[in-house]
């Protein structure tokens, strides 16, 4: 029985519940997770655990009991950490009440979908995109206007004029993820000028999801709105801290709001999750103000396991690659394979390399493949071997 067969019948329910769609990365993991011979590179995360450092902060939370209901926008020590952190790295302060912490960035992305759109709205997401801004947006009723990008030479790009022209009457919001998953794509500073212009020409938020910001190959962290905005400017901050601090599994993150918005967020947060577990809050805490070593470590890693893959992945002349300047993917093409969601499958099998297909980022992605290379680099010299062999076998 499939599961939309679970879902018909007599029990109705709201169709945009219903149309929310599977995930494509899900997938490949359920099928590839039990076998342990399978490198896995099919999801966004790294293979290091969490440092002691940060479990031995929520270990005492629990120890001194703190396991009650707790402030709806997080704990101000928090707050106050995430601002301090983000003043240091942008070099613009940011007053904490601007923040809410939230129980993971995907609660954080559905929040800002909240805020902005509905039904009969219209959200403007570049693709290939990650899957759960089309969920987010379908479960909310909205729809996404998908603006293509392209591949070429020189990476990803996006033509801001391919937004700009993707605007309607009923247009809302546009995503701009930047770096970007899966692509690598990292917006300039010229692109997010025109980005901002575009959103106050027509009164439109702007969702920025920054997560990967850390995750830049040109520099010590990628260009950002924060660069460029007002107080004024309506733009929303999605972020975790899953990628940067090893945390994928604690559920945590923040979103960063203009200040007269918080009240509405904290009913939004009563309504969705009441709060995020104070211990999980405490090691977030910790790792936002002591683990900036970890960060550069990992940024450092993935750099040198990027490199690694690209130059592996030149020398085979079905591979499409370039050097993505952003984020923790390799999303290249594979030339001869019409349908690269069942490659991901043969790959499994006939590899042992787990990746994502390209078309769990939507249709666009067709013909990619997705690697996440922020993995043990032993793994990753491995991987590119048997990926290499497993194609030139086909």
């Amino acid at each position: 029985m499939t599961r939309t067969e679970l879902h018909s019948g007599a029990f109705p329910i709201r169709p945009n519940a219903e149309a929310a769609p599977a995930s494509g990365i899900v997938e490949i993991s359920a099928y590839a997770r039990q076998r342990e011979d399978v490198l896995p590179f099919w999801v966004g995360e790294g293979n290091l655990p969490t440092p002691a450092f940060i479990m031995e902060a929520a270990q005492k939370s629990l120890a001194d009991g703190e396991t009650f209901y707790t402030y709806q926008d997080g704990l101000p020590s928090l707050r106050e950490g995430i601002a301090q952190y983000l003043a240091r790295v942008y070099g613009r302060e940011v007053d904490p009440s601007r923040i809410c912490v939230t129980s993971s960035g995907m609660h954080a992305l559905q929040l800002a979908t909240t805020l902005t759109s509905g039904p009969g709205d219209e959200v403007i997401v570049p693709v290939p995109a990650w899957p759960n801004f089309m969920g987010a947006l379908t479960i909310s009723g909205a729809s996404a206007r998908e603006v293509t990008m392209r591949f070429g030479n020189q990476g990803w790009t996006l033509d801001v004029e391919d937004i700009a022209r993707a605007i309607t009457p009923r247009t809302k919001a546009i995503v701009i993820n930047s770096p970007a998953n899966p692509t690598g794509w990292t917006a300039t500073h010229d692109e997010l000028r025109a980005i901002l212009a575009l959103a106050r020409q027509h009164g439109l938020w702007i969702i920025a999801d920054e997560i990967y910001g850390r995750f830049y190959y040109h520099g010590d962290r990628a260009p950002s709105f924060r660069d460029i905005m007002t107080p004024e400017d309506r733009i929303l901050f999605i972020q975790t801290f899953s990628k940067n601090w090893a945390m994928t599994g604690w559920r945590i993150g923040w979103i960063e709001a203009p200040a007269t918005l918080a009240g509405t967020i904290m009913n939004l947060v009563q309504y969705s999750s009441s709060g995020t577990p104070v211990f999980v809050q405490r090691g977030a805490e910790a790792a936002i103000r002591h683990g900036e070593d970890l960060v550069v470590e990992q940024v450092k890693r993935a750099r040198r396991n990027r490199d690694i893959l690209v130059e592996a992945f030149s020398r085979e002349p079905r591979f499409r690659v370039a050097p993505p300047p952003g984020a923790l993917y390799l999303f290249f093409g594979v030339d001869g394979f019409e349908d690269t969601r069942q490659l991901a499958f043969d790959l499994v099998d006939r590899a042992g390399v787990g990746l994502a297909p390209g078309t769990a980022f939507g249709a666009t992605g067709q013909g990619y493949l997705r690697l996440c290379y922020l993995r043990r680099t032993e793994d990753v010299i491995e991987a590119a071997r048997r990926l290499s062999e497993a194609v030139k076998a086909f």
